[in-house]
Formats: structure tokens, C-alpha cells, sequence
């Protein structure tokens, strides 16, 4: 069985107040990707959005949806 779960990924406020708009930095993304592979998840698919945040200013963000195989998962056993 497989469990799922959808992140927002996106940088701080204080890039997008200073210079107008904020980037992900890809450093930091993949550390946040790596410490999720290091737990399990699996990237299925990302889809890249840039979000408004305070009417004037805009912010990248990775929309990422994982998944993991869970504990419960039946198992069959051969009998020999």
C-alpha cells in the first residue's frame, strides 16, 4: 500500500520583501528533497507556481507530490 503526501515548497519572505520577487534556491531544495528520499518518499511529480504574497510581491514555489510504501502492506508468505 502506498501513502501519499503533497509539500508547497517555497523560500522565505524576506527575499521576495527586499528584492521584489523570491527564487528557490536549489541548494536548499535539494537537501529538502534528499531528507524526504532519506525517509522514504518518492517524487512523483512537481509543478512550479509563483505565488503573490502581500499584493506586490511574488514568490517561487514547487507544488511536490511524494509517496512511500507503507508498513502495512500485505505481504504473501511461500510455503515450502
Amino acid at each position: 500500500m502506498k501513502e501519499y503526501k503533497v509539500v508547497i515548497y517555497q523560500e522565505g519572505m524576506i527575499g521576495s520583501l527586499i528584492l521584489g520577487q523570491s527564487k528557490v534556491d536549489p541548494v536548499r531544495f535539494s537537501e529538502f528533497l534528499n531528507s524526504n528520499a532519506i525517509e522514504g518518499w518518492r517524487v512523483v511529480t512537481m509543478e512550479k507556481d509563483i505565488r503573490r504574497m502581500l499584493l506586490f510581491f511574488k514568490r517561487e514555489a514547487f507544488l511536490v507530490l511524494m509517496e512511500r510504501e507503507t508498513g502495512s502492506a500485505t505481504t504473501e508468505t511461500a510455503e515450502v
